[in-house]
């Protein structure tokens, strides 16, 4: 199929995004383009939400991590199960009872004004870092498969996928995304489905039988028992809870989507329906993973063992290169796969594209603009002028994702989900120990050493995770996802450190307990 065709299929894709945007728009103000005048139907929410939270990582580099570690990240989705469920049952309610609209302010509240500035800190370096290297995978998919044919060059591609974001979002903030986050998440599971069904047709076997094929492959581990793996299994569950508490829990971007539903209850609703939407899709990404692998030796793929550095790792040959992980999906999509399944493919990828970028993008502004620049507290400024400075940070943001993809492509990565899961280790732990504290003690911290202790608390864990896993501190135990557990714990014990007991009803309108 011709580059040319699957770029109009972009193209039309696009602007079926702006009449949507032109749409849900008219009449926006701030307070819809921050949290959508909390008139947000929860079911629209919860739908659009599994778009975001999978994005084109989940799309593209959950399936292809299937060859390295088989079913090992199921074991993270249980925890992300148990993550969604403390979400809608503690931090909800914290959220709602406070009117929050964003949800760092309830730091400044329980801690002060520089807590609160911390908080959101952290949020704006971890979203940037984590949303453009979800971005960063897609537009290489997209310049390989489509825009090299032309000549455009990588900085090139970015910059138009960027315009193509700010021109739907400009406007209607959350109002406009909560409707296109649902028709990208449409267009993502019907890639997911179409594959499955094509794969499985195709080799002619039922699912049952591919289930015995992967077996037989060891494509299909689920559980891992090795308490010095990075996969053992009580690690793994752990992490995937503390990384949707973080990622999820306290991430502007997710919550100003649960908190613009109309009322508590419908957002709790919204929270735990997608706790058992995420169980069943992402169990069957991983499925479609394994079945990638076996559909691709039917078309001259093969793995084989190699050595780099004195590790032995594996490899998956297809057309003469090595596609394990984030590759062999678009490989397959694009070359073995009839022209049908190839745009369905082009459509589900950059369906998984836009939610992880958007929502990021408004999410960012909207935390620069309330949390650091402070534009509703600040009574001198008009309506008028809000608008203005929110788009002008929007674009300087827009501006920070084009940089920060460049970065990312010029390091380049074999399995960005990785990257991204250790950039969130690093970057949500301060987050995650500064809530635990405030929501679990009855102890007020120096407002003033607050930054000091969090940006501490990830370079203590960075060089405990450089002793143990390259200087063998633990006589062979590796950290992995628990890196997350580690930082957040090292915040929330310095917080108590520089802390002081205060009366209850002191913390009656900022704690649950």
């Amino acid at each position: 199929m011709s580059a040319g065709f699957l770029f109009s299929v972009v193209i039309a894709y696009f602007i079926l995004l702006l009449v949507v945007a032109l749409k849900t728009s008219k009449g926006s103000d701030n307070e819809s383009f921050f949290i959508g005048n909390r008139k947000s139907n929860w079911m629209l929410v919860a739908f659009g939400m599994i778009g975001t939270s999978l994005s084109g990582v989940t799309f593209v580099s959950v399936p292809g991590a299937v060859g390295m570690n088989s079913f090992a990240y199921m074991q993270i989705v249980f925890g992300y199960f148990i993550g969604y469920l403390l979400i809608a049952f503690v931090l909800l309610p914290l959220y709602y009872r406070l009117k929050l609209t964003s949800i760092y302010s309830y730091l400044k509240t329980r801690m002060g004004m520089m807590s609160y500035k911390t908080g959101a800190w952290f949020f704006i370096i971890s979203r940037l870092l984590g949303a453009t290297a979800r971005l960063y995978l897609v537009v290489v998919i997209l310049q390989t498969t489509i825009l090299d044919s032309f000549g455009i060059p990588f900085w090139v591609s970015t910059i138009f996928i960027l315009i193509m974001i700010i021109l739907y979002t400009f406007e209607g903030g959350v109002k406009t995304i909560v409707w296109t986050d649902t028709l990208q998440t449409t267009g993502m599971l019907t890639g997911l489905i179409a594959g499955i069904i094509f794969i499985l047709h195709n080799m002619g076997i039922s699912v049952t039988e591919s289930l015995d094929m992967l077996r037989s492959q060891q494509l299909s581990r689920v559980f891992h028992t090795d308490m010095n793996s990075t996969l053992f299994w009580p690690k793994q569950i752990l992490a995937g809870m503390f990384i949707t508490l973080s990622m999820t829990g306290l991430d502007q971007e997710m919550m100003q989507k649960s908190i613009s539903v109309t009322n508590l209850r419908d957002s709790k609703k919204n929270m735990v329906s997608l706790a058992f939407i995420m169980l069943v899709v992402i169990g069957l990404f991983l499925y479609m993973g394994g079945l990638l692998y076996l559909y691709g030796q039917t078309v001259g793929g093969t793995f084989t063992e190699v050595v780099n550095n004195g590790v032995p790792a594996k490899t998956f040959l297809l057309d003469g290169k090595n596609v394990m992980g984030d590759s062999i999906f678009p490989q397959l999509a694009v070359h073995h796969m009839p022209h049908a399944l190839s745009i369905i493919f082009i459509i589900a990828l950059i369906s998984a594209l836009f939610p992880s970028a958007d929502g990021a993008m408004t999410a960012l502004t909207s935390s620069f603009c309330i949390d650091i620049a402070g534009i509703n507290r600040n009574p001198t400024m008009t309506d008028k002028e809000k608008k203005r400075f929110r788009q002008r940070v929007h674009l300087t943001f827009a501006f920070l994702f084009l940089l920060f993809v460049m970065v990312f492509y010029w390091i380049g990565s074999s399995s960005i989900i990785d990257v991204i899961l250790k950039i969130a280790g690093y970057t949500y732990g301060p987050l995650l120990g500064l809530f635990a504290f405030g929501i679990f003690v009855k102890r007020r911290p120096v407002d003033k050493l607050v930054p000091i202790i969090c940006f501490a608390a990830p370079i203590i864990s960075f060089v405990i995770d450089e002793g143990v896993n390259k200087l063998n501190w633990l006589g062979g135990y590796k950290i992995g996802l628990e890196l997350i557990i580690i930082n957040a714990s090292l915040a929330f014990i310095g917080l108590f450190f520089i802390s002081k007991r205060v009366e209850a009803h002191e913390l009656e309108q900022d704690s649950v307990l």
